[in-house]
């Protein structure tokens, strides 16, 4: 018997927030992700924030989902099962989101991932996980 399918992209990542409020504030005013329209809904004690990261694959967009913690199943950066979750932008703004993110007193360090061209630029939301965002260096460049 085939498969018969082969998944194309990433359509969504959801997490659970402890402080469902101060991890919406993170990924919408220090992220600066986008709100998917009518993607913020519900009343405490299930109140759920889909974040716009683009176009998916077929129509769906790619989506953070941040889900309010109702059973207290949440768990921070070492006690949760979630490595990292990584967010892609242009080379030519990773140093200015590190001069943002320093200015509002949050930890960030680099990390050059040579093997593959990228570096990465590592902080944590308010949940203790650890968010990485990721660009391509450019041909010629170090991190």
């Amino acid at each position: 018997m085939t498969r018969g399918f082969t998944p194309r992209a990433l359509g969504e990542v959801a997490i659970r927030c402890r402080d469902y409020t101060a991890m919406v504030a993170f990924y919408q005013n220090m992220i600066g992700l986008t709100v998917l329209e009518g993607g913020s809904r519900g009343v405490a004690p299930q109140r759920i924030t889909f974040f716009h990261l683009g176009e998916s694959f077929g129509g769906h967009a790619a989506v953070l989902a941040l889900f309010e913690d109702v059973e207290g199943t949440a768990h921070n950066g070492t006690g949760s099962s979630l490595h990292h979750i990584a967010l892609s932008l242009p080379w030519d703004e990773q140093d200015g989101a590190k001069t943002w993110l320093e200015a509002h007193g949050l930890p960030v360090r680099f990390q050059d991932f040579d093997w593959v061209g990228w570096r990465g630029l590592f902080t944590c939301d308010p949940n203790g996980n650890t968010v990485e965002l990721v660009a391509s260096v450019p041909e010629g460049r170090t991190g």
